[in-house]
């Protein structure tokens, strides 16, 4: 459940709203007054499941117009007992607003010098782990990792059409990714690079499941945004398929062996296409888009455009790999 507080001017436009939220049938709402007279507060209790169909009826009756705001906050308990969602409604139940998704991921998809300084010190916990072939270090850098953020904010970017989290979320991870492969880069010529670490060369090898795990890592991610869960779990996973092959990236690259390079940034491209194309499809199958129909229609052209470029890097990541190995197994024969 949650409350939607509506501040706006004491006018027309006010009965329009009063309107909007009894069509809407809510638990209950209240009108009040404030120190200002000529402005009104108006307090809705709604049902998980209707939260945003009443937000796109006030933001439609109030658009246009300046004087207006409307805060969500979550209700933890209320009594007496509410009778279940039903239907459509319970499969929405605990399906975040649009305006609180885009509030969450905004504020993750953020280039800030914490972001950088976190990637930092993840990449070098990572480096150092898989150098050593210390798991228990790997883990604990993909823990610190910050990556979910720019993974997040580019597929609801693309899912909104909104070009400006598209841009931001696209420019931190690009930026996220090269100061993670930069650090592993630097660490190379301190640390002596250890080919018998089993940690270090599996990130030079791709297999179906580690396909999959980008795929259930973007998916989980994605989903658990939607429905208000915690995403520390989940940002785990991102990191697991983005962190480890940047890392071995750098390591390999700075100790000459350009092959294994080669294949790590290959999983690594390989990971990112994936990430974004399942939380993609999944913000797309929860119905994540603008409110107006002409953004509805130029998201839809977004979606369809990255969906196909991620599509497209699979295909040649995939086929690249596939190259190396049976160029390998000629090598061997």
């Amino acid at each position: 459940m949650r409350r939607l507080d509506i501040h706006l001017a004491r006018d027309a436009a006010c009965d329009t709203v009063i309107r909007a939220i009894k069509a809407a049938d809510p638990i209950d709402y209240a009108v009040m007054e404030t120190e200002q007279k000529d402005r009104c507060l108006i307090s809705v209790f709604m049902r998980e499941g209707t939260n945003q169909v009443l937000m796109d009826n006030l933001q439609t009756a109030l658009e246009g117009r300046n004087d207006w705001r409307i805060t969500v906050l979550p209700i933890e308990a209320t009594a007496p007992k509410l009778e279940e969602a039903k239907g459509d409604k319970a499969a929405r139940a605990n399906q975040a607003t649009r305006e609180e998704l885009f509030s969450d991921v905004s504020d993750g998809a953020r280039l800030t010098s914490n972001f950088l300084i976190m990637v930092v010190l993840s990449t070098i916990v990572a480096a150092i782990g898989l150098n050593s072939d210390g798991i228990a270090a790997v883990i604990g850098a993909m823990v610190i990792a910050p990556l979910l953020g720019p993974i997040l904010g580019f597929s609801m970017g693309a899912a909104l059409g909104d070009s400006d989290l598209l841009k931001r979320g696209s420019i931190t991870l690009a930026l996220g990714i090269g100061t993670a492969l930069a650090t592993a880069y630097a660490i190379s010529f301190m640390l002596p690079l250890n080919l018998e670490s089993h940690e270090l060369m599996s990130r030079a090898e791709v297999r179906v499941d580690g396909l999959a795990l980008a795929i259930a890592a973007g998916s989980a991610a994605a989903l658990s945004l939607t429905q208000g869960k915690g995403e520390a779990l989940v940002g785990v996973m991102v990191a697991a398929a983005l962190l480890p092959p940047g890392a071995a990236l750098g390591l390999f690259a700075g100790g000459g062996e350009y092959g294994l390079a080669l294949r790590a940034a290959l999983l690594l491209s390989l990971n990112v296409a994936s990430l974004v194309l399942s939380a993609l499809i999944v913000f797309r199958l929860c119905k994540i888009r603008p409110r107006k129909w002409i953004e509805q229609k130029n998201a839809t052209r977004a979606v369809w455009l990255n969906a196909g470029l991620s599509a497209f890097f699979l295909v040649v990541a995939v086929a690249l790999i596939l190259l190396l190995d049976l160029g390998a197994q000629v090598e061997i024969g």
